[in-house]
């Protein structure tokens, strides 16, 4: 069976308050200050500890780690944060658990980081973000590749796909080496965007940059290809000695079978078969119930 992950949330945990994205409203930063975000950062890290630990017990060794364990990260320098070296000793200990046990953290910063846009202060703000991301899994002593993936979309083609790509392409270059070692780069789910022939010839040819494979926006955006030969393309940008990451999940609509639901939207479960076409990959399940679809998808293929 493939190398199966969910991302951000672990739903079991989460009853008990365990979860490490502790976020905070501006309001609250102004009102409580550094102090604040400082505990709820270390409390983050501190989760995040005890969730390692659920995914190893339950076999699960690939997790996607959310964008908020240092709310306002990308605002403020975390270095100033109060319990930096607390943070910074916990977070180490999260890393050092991770690669001694095999578990593949990854991230996937949100959809405003934008490296296309022809707005300086767009692109400004996307750099902080994903410097931020590099930065936590630095501090977490994780390998500066992409199987410690930072993900992330081209986010909008600005009426011309290749003078977006060309920009893209600029400002991936203003990025540190410790975010650009670690960049990957994922095909959408609509036709008028970037498919993964698309990222091939526009991004992956420039710049060198793996591709994540997402099955279900493949679905929506196939670029002419068909599922093996898009997948296929995609694995072939990844590294040698590096597994490639993929996306998986199944539309809410058809699953509910309620045609008011956008398609695109994911479903809570999954119960399709994941066809990796005899390829060596890790699929990262993006479903709506997190690990409890990975476990049931997992007691679905075993029986």
């Amino acid at each position: 069976m493939e190398n199966l992950g969910y991302a951000c949330i672990n739903m079991t945990l989460g009853k008990k308050g365990i979860l490490t994205g502790r976020a905070m409203r501006k309001a609250t930063l102004e009102a409580k200050g550094i102090a604040h975000a400082s505990q709820l950062a270390l409390q983050n890290a501190l989760d995040l500890e005890t969730i390692l630990k659920w995914n190893l017990e339950n076999k699960i060794h690939f997790f996607r780690l959310g964008s908020d364990l240092f709310p306002w990260g990308n605002k403020v320098d975390v270095a100033t944060f109060p319990d930096f070296e607390k943070i910074k000793t916990v977070l180490r200990r999260c890393g050092d658990f991770a690669t001694k046990n095999n578990i593949r953290i990854t991230t996937h910063p949100g959809p405003f980081n934008l490296l296309a846009s022809p707005k300086e202060d767009v692109v400004i703000n996307t750099i902080k973000d994903l410097e931020m991301h590099a930065l936590l899994f630095d501090l977490m002593g994780l390998s500066r590749t992409p199987y410690n993936k930072i993900n992330i979309h081209v986010g909008a083609t600005y009426g011309c796909k290749e003078t977006a790509a060309a920009t893209w392409c600029q400002n991936f270059e203003r990025l540190s080496e410790s975010v650009r070692s670690r960049l990957t780069v994922e095909n959408d789910d609509k036709a008028n965007m970037f498919s993964v022939r698309d990222l091939y010839s526009l991004i992956h040819s420039k710049v060198g940059i793996p591709i994540v494979f997402d099955y279900h926006h493949y679905t929506f955006n196939s670029g002419g290809q068909t599922l093996e030969e898009a997948l296929k393309l995609a694995v072939s940008t990844w590294p040698a000695g590096i597994r490639p990451v993929t996306h998986y999940s199944e539309s809410k609509s058809i699953h509910e079978s309620n045609n008011s639901i956008n398609p695109r939207a994911h479903s809570d479960y999954i119960n399709g078969d994941i066809n990796t076409f005899g390829l060596d990959i890790d699929v990262m399940i993006e479903a709506k119930a997190k690990e409890l679809a990975l476990l049931n998808y997992r007691k679905i293929k075993l029986n």
